[in-house]
C-alpha cells in the first residue's frame, strides 16, 4: 500500500484551487471518487459512465467519471499523487536519518565531556579511595605496538608516568588471565617480583572493556591488610567502568565524526534537489567558520556555528520543486513559499533536542540587521550571532556563484555589495570581520576540496 489517498491529494492547499479551476474550465459533468467509492466531488449534470482511473505506482486510488475531458483531470491527479508520494517518502527518509543522528548524538551525549585517560584514572582512584583502604596505586595502559604496560598514573610509589613495564609477576598473571587477584601477604608470594619493601598487601585488577584488556590497576598497602572477595569485586567493577570510559574517549570521537558525516550527508541530500547550488552548504560553512574565528568565537560557539551553517537550508525540503527549481522570476506567492524555508528548518531541527541550540542560526539567517528580514523581523542584536554570520556567508556565496538565470558576480562587485549593505541588511561588525578574515582562503579551500 502506498498510503496516499485521492482525498488527501485533493485537500493539499496548493493543489486544491487548481483542481477547482480546472473543473470549472472543463465545463462538463464530472464525478471524482476514492477507490472505495467514497464521493469526493460531483458537478451538476448527468453522470457519465466512462471511468478514468487515478493511480499511483500502478495502484488504484480513485476514479474520475466524465467524457474524454475527464481523462486530463485523471492524468493530472495521478501525476500529482505521484509527487505527493515521492515527497512523503523523502520526508520519511529524512526523519529516519534524523532518528539515526539523534540516536548517535544521545549515545555520545551520555559520555562525560572530559574523557582524557589521565582524568579518568584519577577519578577511578578517588572513587576507590572512598571504599577501599590503600597506600599507593598504579594505573597502567598497554602500548599496543610494544605490548608493554605504560604507567599512566602513579600515586604514593616509586613509579613515574611514562615508565614501561613488562607484564610479569602478579601483574603478568592478571594480564594473562583477565581476572583480578588479592594478595594479602605479598612477602610470601613468589610472583611478586621486584617487590618494594613498603608493600605488604595488594589487589590487582584488569582494565577490561568488552572483549579486550587495555591495562592494569594495582592498589597496594604498606601495612598488611585482609582484602576480601567483596573488595575485589567492587574494585574490578569500578576498574571495568573506567576501562569503558577510556575506550569511549576514542569512541566518542568516532561517534562525533559519524554524527557530522550524517549531518553533512543529509545536507547534501537536500542540495541534490537543486543542482545549481551544489556544494553551497560546504562553502557557506567554510566562510562562516572563517568569520567566527576572526570574531574570536569560542570552540563551543564555532561548533554551533558549523552545524547551523551546514543545516541552514534544511527547510528547503518543504518547498515544492516547481518553485525551488524555477529558472525564471518568482511570483509573489512563490516567493512567500521560499520565505517559509527557515520556519520549515526550525520544525525539522526541533525534533532533535540536542540540536536545539542551532535553531536560531537556521531560522534567522534571512533576518536583516535593520529589522526588515524574515521570518520574524528581528533586528540588530536580537538576531543570534550565528544567524548574522551565516547571513553574510550565505549572501556572499549566492552572489559569487552561477545561477541558471545569471552569472556569479566578480569578487569585487560582491565585496562592494557587502559594504553597501552593512548596517542595513548585514551586521556592520561582521562585514568588517569579513574583510579582516581569511574568507578568501576558505573559498579556495572549499573549492579545492570539491575539485
Amino acid at each position: 500500500m502506498n498510503s496516499i489517498t485521492l482525498g488527501k491529494v485533493l485537500k493539499r492547499r496548493p493543489f486544491s484551487p487548481l483542481v477547482t479551476r480546472l473543473v470549472t474550465t472543463l465545463a462538463t459533468p464530472l464525478v471524482i471518487e476514492e477507490a472505495d467509492g467514497t464521493l469526493l466531488l460531483a458537478t451538476e449534470g448527468e453522470r457519465a459512465v466512462t471511468c478514468y482511473p487515478v493511480t499511483v505506482q500502478g495502484e488504484l486510488i480513485g476514479r474520475v467519471y466524465g467524457d474524454e475531458k475527464a481523462s486530463l483531470l485523471a492524468s493530472l491527479l495521478s501525476y500529482h499523487a505521484e509527487i505527493e508520494l515521492e515527497r512523503k517518502h523523502l520526508g520519511n527518509e529524512t526523519l529516519h536519518k534524523y532518528r539515526e543522528i539523534t540516536l548517535l548524538y544521545e549515545t555520545a551525549d551520555k559520555i562525560p565531556f572530559c574523557m582524557e585517560p589521565r582524568e579518568i584514572a584519577s577519578f577511578l582512584l578517588e572513587q576507590l579511595r572512598q571504599v577501599i583502604t590503600f597506600t599507593s596505586a598504579t594505573v597502567l595502559l598497554q602500548d599496543k605496538e610494544t605490548g608493554l604496560l605504560e604507567v599512566l598514573l602513579a600515586e604514593g610509589n616509586e613509579y613515574r608516568p611514562g615508565a614501561r613495564l613488562e607484564p610479569e609477576g602478579i601483574m603478568g598473571a592478571v594480564w594473562a588471565s583477565g581476572k583480578g587477584e588479592i594478595v594479602n601477604d605479598a612477602a610470601t608470594d613468589p610472583r611478586f617480583v621486584n617487590r618494594p619493601t613498603t608493600v605488604s598487601s595488594l589487589m590487582c585488577a584488569p582494565l577490561h572493556s568488552k572483549e579486550s584488556r587495555i591495562g592494569i590497576v594495582m592498589l597496594t598497602s604498606a601495612t598488611q591488610r585482609v582484602y576480601l572477595a567483596e573488595d575485589l569485586k567492587l574494585f574490578t567493577t569500578l576498574a571495568s567502568q573506567a576501562a569503558v570510559q577510556m575506550e569511549n574517549a576514542a569512541l566518542y570521537l568516532q561517534l562525533k565524526a559519524a554524527f557530522y558525516t550524517m549531518v553533512y550527508t543529509l545536507a547534501e541530500t537536500i542540495e541534490k534537489r537543486d543542482p545549481y547550488t551544489g556544494n553551497h552548504t560546504k562553502r557557506v560553512m567554510e566562510y562562516s567558520l572563517a568569520l567566527g574565528r576572526t570574531l574570536n568565537l569560542s570552540d563551543e560557539q564555532l561548533q554551533r556555528l558549523e552545524l547551523a551553517a551546514v543545516l541552514h537550508d534544511i527547510g528547503k525540503i518543504g518547498v515544492r520543486d516547481d518553485i525551488l527549481l524555477k529558472q525564471s522570476k518568482l511570483t509573489e506567492d512563490e516567493f512567500q513559499q521560499i520565505m517559509r524555508h527557515p520556519v520549515f528548518g526550525e520544525e525539522i531541527i526541533s525534533r532533535i533536542p540536542q540540536l536545539s541550540d542551532i535553531i536560531p542560526g537556521v531560522k534567522h539567517h534571512h533576518e536583516r540587521f535593520d529589522g526588515r528580514g524574515y521570518p520574524d523581523g528581528l533586528s540588530g542584536a536580537q538576531i543570534d550571532i550565528t544567524a548574522r554570520i551565516i547571513a553574510v556567508a550565505d549572501s556572499f556565496d549566492a552572489m559569487t556563484t552561477d545561477r541558471p538565470y545569471r552569472k556569479g558576480f566578480p569578487f569585487e562587485e560582491a565585496f562592494e555589495e557587502l559594504r553597501k549593505n552593512a548596517g542595513t541588511q548585514f551586521d556592520p561588525e561582521i562585514v568588517e570581520a569579513f574583510f579582516a578574515s581569511d574568507v578568501m582562503d576558505a573559498y579556495f579551500t572549499a573549492n579545492a576540496r570539491l575539485a
